[in-house]
């Protein structure tokens, strides 16, 4: 059987007001993580200034400015610098965001089992969560 250190990792850029996440979005990883859901590979916060001038923060950085309750990610640096900067141009002036790089641990199992019979993954998408919703919704209206 292959085993696979890794399965497939996903990269969320996550968007908010002001220099700074809320310590929420830090919570709300922490709980995922804990629970055994997602693996953390890599967290990098980005602030944009007024001037659009970008300042990256991260987690292994000396100076301590990011309070995330001692969780680190598994492979710091993994989000490389061309990728780090391509996706800050997506931030507005005066906004921070936390650039997520994930694993989804069923993944990887579901990984191994289809390797180890044979199968190999040949396309995957994602339908963002908005879009299963609201067609669900419809469908839902189409049953009443």
């Amino acid at each position: 059987m292959n085993d696979f250190r890794f399965g497939p990792a996903e990269v969320y850029l996550v968007g908010f007001e002001g220099q700074r996440p809320d310590p929420a979005t830090f919570r709300a990883l922490t709980e995922l993580v804990d629970s055994g859901v997602v693996r953390l590979l890599d967290f990098v916060v980005l602030a944009k200034s007024a001037t659009g001038e970008v300042e990256i923060v991260e987690l292994d950085d000396e100076g301590g400015k990011l309070d995330l309750d001692g969780f680190e990610p598994i492979a710091a640096g993994l989000a490389g610098e061309e990728d780090v900067e391509a996706l800050a141009a997506a931030i507005a002036p005066g906004q921070s965001a936390a650039l997520v790089v994930l694993e989804l641990a069923f993944a990887r199992t579901l990984a191994q089992k289809l390797a180890a019979a044979g199968g190999q993954v040949l396309r995957s998408e994602r339908v963002p969560a908005p879009v299963v919703n609201a067609v669900m919704d419809i469908l839902d209206q189409e049953d009443e």
